[in-house]
Order: C-alpha cells, then sequence, then structure tokens
C-alpha cells in the first residue's frame, strides 16, 4: 500500500432527527481519542450544523468556505475537546450535489492531505433520507445507525436500510441504541428492527450495544459539553467507553478504499450522480 494509512470511516446516521445522532457521534469521537486514536468529526450536516453549537466553539471558517476556496481545510480545522479535530459545517450552504468539477477536486485533494495525520473519521450525517444523507453513508466503511425508544425512529430507520440496500446493493449495517431505560431494552429494539429487516430484505444488523437514559447528558447539553468529558463517570460516559471498545475493533480494510482519497472521491463522485 506505498505506505499510505488506512483510516477507519464511520457515518453515524439513522433517519429520524431528535434520536441523539450528533450526541453519539461527538461522544463516540471523545471515546476513541481517549483511546488513542487521532480522530476527525466532520460535520455531515451540511444545511443545519450544529456540532459546533453542541459543543460551544465558535469556527472561523468552515466547510462552505474550504468549498468556495477561501481557505485550507488546516484552517477549518477546529481543535475539540480531548483532542478531536472537528470539521464544522455552515448552515445554508449549496449541497455537494451542487459542486463544480474544481470544488470536487479540491476538496479532495483538502482531505487527501490530513490522511496521514489520522486513524478514524466519524461523520455526523443530516436527518432523512436525502442525497447528502445517502452520499456520505455511501462512501464510509461503517454504517452507524442511531434508533430510539420510539416508533418512527424504527420505521425511520428501516426505511434508509431499505433505501441503500434496494437502491445501492449495501447489506451490512451496525445499530446502536440510544437512550435506553435498560440492556434488555436496547436488545428488544434492535431485535425488533431486526425481525423487519430479517423479513423483508437481505441485509445482516450487528448490535453495537446502548446508551442508557442518564440526565447527565441532558445536563450536559445545557453546558454546551460533551457528557463524556463533563461527567465522565456517569452510566452515560461508560456506555461510550465500552461501545468506543468495540468499535476500536472492527476490522480496518486493507485496501485502497481505506484511504482518505478514496473516501472523498467516492463521496463527491455519488453525489454527482
Amino acid at each position: 500500500m506505498d505506505g499510505v494509512r488506512s483510516v477507519q470511516v464511520i457515518a453515524v446516521s439513522g433517519g429520524k432527527g431528535g434520536v441523539g445522532k450528533t450526541t453519539v457521534a461527538v461522544n463516540l469521537s471523545l471515546a476513541l481519542a481517549k483511546l488513542g486514536r487521532r480522530v476527525v468529526l466532520l460535520d455531515g450536516d451540511l444545511g443545519l450544523a450544529n456540532i459546533d453549537v453542541l459543543l460551544g466553539l465558535s469556527p472561523q471558517y468552515t466547510l462552505a468556505d474550504l468549498i468556495e476556496g477561501r481557505c485550507e481545510l488546516s484552517d477549518v480545522l477546529l481543535r475539540g475537546p480531548g483532542g478531536i479535530r472537528i470539521v464544522p459545517a455552515a448552515s445554508g450552504i449549496q449541497s455537494m450535489v451542487h459542486l463544480s468539477a474544481a470544488q470536487h477536486a479540491g476538496v479532495i485533494q483538502a482531505f487527501s492531505e490530513i490522511g496521514d495525520s489520522l486513524d478514524v473519521l466519524v461523520i455526523d450525517t443530516a436527518a432523512g433520507i436525502g442525497s447528502s444523507v445517502v452520499s456520505l453513508i455511501r462512501a464510509a466503511h461503517e454504517v452507524l445507525l442511531v434508533v430510539c425508544d420510539e416508533l418512527t425512529s424504527i420505521t425511520d430507520a428501516y426505511a434508509l436500510i431499505k433505501l441503500l440496500n434496494r437502491d445501492y446493493g449495501m447489506d451490512r449495517f451496525r445499530v446502536l441504541v440510544n437512550m435506553a431505560q435498560s440492556p434488555k431494552e436496547g436488545r428488544a429494539l434492535f431485535a425488533k428492527l431486526a425481525k423487519v429487516t430479517d423479513r423483508f430484505l437481505d441485509v445482516t444488523l450487528r448490535y453495537v450495544g446502548a446508551v442508557p437514559y442518564d440526565e447527565c447528558a441532558r445536563r450536559a447539553v445545557q453546558k454546551q459539553r460533551a457528557v463524556y468529558e463533563q461527567f465522565p463517570r456517569s452510566k452515560c460516559a461508560q456506555a461510550f467507553q465500552e461501545i468506543a471498545l468495540k468499535v476500536d475493533a472492527w476490522p480496518l480494510l486493507a485496501t485502497p478504499r481505506g484511504h482518505m482519497e478514496f473516501f472523498v472521491d467516492r463521496l463527491v463522485h455519488s453525489s454527482r450522480r
């Protein structure tokens, strides 16, 4: 592989808004960094950026500035808590589908240049099943679907899996249950989703675990801090630590698909389609 490092690219999604997807992406990133991994967290909600708001950060530049050529990726990268680096998005910018060929090339080059300085890229996608969400998911190595104990959460997650499976041939997904009242409830929700996908789709779902409902999580959001950092001994933070250990053990593709350049190239080309 000519000495080029592979990067684990994980898309955190779920279909429905309000399931705590961004909270999962942020805290998982922190927990992976705690394990010694070099982590970049990309705010993939190109229309309604919220990671910087959640963490109380004030970016000088955003992904919009990079796309428009006003700055370099190094200018966009924000130093976040726990040593993670964040690529903030901006509200109301054009989605990747509208980029010119020159802008595509610039984004590819920018991200490929940091490929040797990170181990994991975590992408927090937008809610829904729009083209930008699908493009980000298709470009990732691993898809982590976040669900909670709401009927619409399960139905929307199923709709996203169905779309990715039938239109793009994706057949492997990982599932995390957020705000679970108990480990038993987490398993039951996963089983409910798996029962439907087993019946109607040719896909494999793998259970990652459950993050318990924890008042500390709400308090951390109010303080614009990550619960993993603000309340490291909380049940919620401990769950993220255990999940990060599982994620860290996921196999890393020893193919060109692991390169950062491949990720961004795949992203922009799928967006154009």
